[in-house]
């Protein structure tokens, strides 16, 4: 069984900064990938980006440039950091950490852009 948690969402204005976390503890092999995913109100869950065991990472195409992950080895844990943010980047933001077969979600952590 794997726990995953997320935590440093929160309120930021227009154009600035914030960097939320994902730790994974439990049963984890050394082969895995941990992806954020994130649905705003009234619209389906999109993928943001993710990064592999290798430290492989990648981000959706529209927020290449903004957002960016991270990870600090040997203790599970992933960064999205989001730069200039938008009021449509307003959701919460899921952890999804997949070691196949089998994923694992976080109860999600919640970002506002609001002025």
């Amino acid at each position: 069984q794997v726990q995953v948690v997320e935590s440093g969402g929160g309120r930021v204005q227009p154009g600035g900064s914030l960097i939320v976390s994902c730790a994974a503890s439990g049963s984890i092999s050394s082969r895995y990938e941990i992806e954020w995913f994130r649905q705003a109100p009234g619209k389906k869950r999109e993928w943001v980006g993710g990064i592999g065991s290798g430290g492989i990472t990648d981000v959706e195409n529209a927020m290449k440039g903004r957002f960016t992950i991270s990870r600090v080895i040997g203790n599970n844990t992933v960064f999205l950091k989001m730069d200039n943010l938008k009021p449509d980047d307003t959701a919460v933001y899921y952890c999804r950490f997949v070691v196949a077969p089998n994923d694992y979600w976080g109860q999600g952590t919640q970002v506002t852009v609001s002025s």
